[in-house]
């Protein structure tokens, strides 16, 4: 069901009831108009929220914000499940129909402070690879040697299904057999847009062999893409015609391609923009050519925290930076973490674009004015017992028209 009628820039109350059953209240609220000049925007986006290996004590301190969004960015459940040293097993099989799919919302939306972040502010949702399969590819399966195409794309329907009746999504996103639109924009009247992208529907396979690769010339391969031709063309599109002073990217992989060895090899996790090095410096390209305003890449995906300067080359130190990212870490996934490890200096040292980095769980929040954009990394200690505390372990501020990172 759609509502329609409603105001612009407001807040609104709901409840939902069936039979004999009454939701408890949430709130939600409307876009500005497309002419709006807003004076501000407070959100906060997350990722990676897998249910077993611990407690979501990040949505509780999340709801207790004053935020006007909620934007996550993939991987809302795991379509595998973790052994008996689970911190909360749920007891259910491998998901694989859609009836799995459905059951594996059903035990992750039972979480009361999920619930409660849910019940705050509107959600913007895309996918990830684990609302289906880990690490799929279109319609190429991790695995693709040990899997029956034709089969997968069955497997693919179903999971598409299950996120469509479970998330909030409009009428427009139904799924269509294994098929399902998920990227769109919308505009926070004049101060923000955000091209909600799809990384994983569209993309061609990854490079062959394992996910860390070396750096070579047929990662720059041209056939290679990670949004697809139709996807990318609606990207520019927007991007081209945008009115607003910050364009978002809501998107999933890692986009700056992180050296993960030190010396003069390099090497690059091909899962993301790296393994499509072609397309990733034709989107920054874009940005510079055609003077987009304030680009800003949202990204989910690696269960630690970044803040990066995106350049085209990454080899060249004098370049300046086509757009920045921030890359927040996980709700739950990967368990407890630390605020820096071990490899965090040489991680530094290696890829000077990397301006932060931080392997605890929670979520990032955000603050857009006309004159800047400011993200806190928000941080909890633990996820394997309840009642941790939050911290900002690190502040970031870009000044619009300089896409550099100042911490705060």
């Amino acid at each position: 069901m759609e509502v329609e009628g409603l105001e612009p820039d407001r807040w609104y109350w709901y409840r939902f009831m069936a039979g004999g059953e009454v939701s408890p209240m949430g709130r939600t609220r409307t876009l500005p108009t497309a002419g709006a000049q807003p004076e501000r925007l407070r959100f906060a986006f997350a990722s990676c929220q897998k249910y077993e290996v611990g407690y979501y004590t990040a949505y509780e301190h999340m709801a207790r914000e004053e935020l006007d969004l909620i934007v996550f960015l993939g991987d809302y459940i795991y379509e595998k499940t973790d052994g008996s040293d689970a911190v909360r097993p749920h007891g259910l099989p491998e998901a694989l129909t859609l009836d799995d799919y459905r059951r594996r919302y059903a035990v992750y939306k039972t979480d009361s402070s999920l619930q409660a972040a849910h019940s705050m502010a509107p959600w913007l949702v895309t996918w990830d690879d684990h609302e289906v399969s880990n690490d799929y590819a279109g319609s190429v399966p991790e695995n693709p040697g040990a899997a029956d195409p034709a089969r997968f794309l069955l497997r693919r329907a179903a999971a598409y299904r299950a996120y469509y009746e479970h998330m909030p999504l409009r009428h427009a996103a139904r799924p269509s057999g294994p098929d399902l639109r998920l990227y769109r924009r919308f505009d926070y009247g004049q101060l923000a847009r955000f091209n909600v992208l799809d990384t994983r529907q569209y993309r061609t396979d990854q490079p062959a062999g394992p996910r860390l690769q070396p750096d070579r010339p047929d990662l720059r391969d041209p056939a290679g893409t990670l949004l697809g031709l139709d996807q990318l063309a609606w990207l520019f599109e927007g991007l081209d015609q945008s009115p607003a002073r910050w364009n978002v990217l809501a998107q999933q992989v890692l986009m700056a391609p992180v050296d993960r060895v030190p010396g003069p090899d390099k090497v690059v996790d091909v899962d993301k923009w790296a393994g499509y090095e072609f397309e990733r410096r034709r989107v920054l390209r874009h940005f510079l050519e055609k003077n987009i305003s304030n680009p800003v890449v949202l990204t989910g995906d690696k269960h630690n925290n970044w803040a990066n300067e995106l350049l085209i080359d990454f080899d060249d130190s004098v370049e300046r930076p086509a757009a920045v990212e921030f890359l927040g870490t996980s709700i739950t996934s990967g368990g407890d973490g630390v605020d820096q490890p071990d490899y965090t200096a040489a991680l530094l040292a290696e890829n000077p674009c990397v301006k932060y980095h931080n392997n605890e769980r929670g979520y990032v929040r955000c603050e857009i004015t006309k004159k800047y954009w400011r993200s806190d990394f928000r941080t909890i200690p633990y996820v394997t017992r309840r009642g941790a505390p939050l911290q900002t372990r690190a502040s970031f501020v870009v000044e619009s028209g300089a896409p550099r990172l100042h911490q705060a």
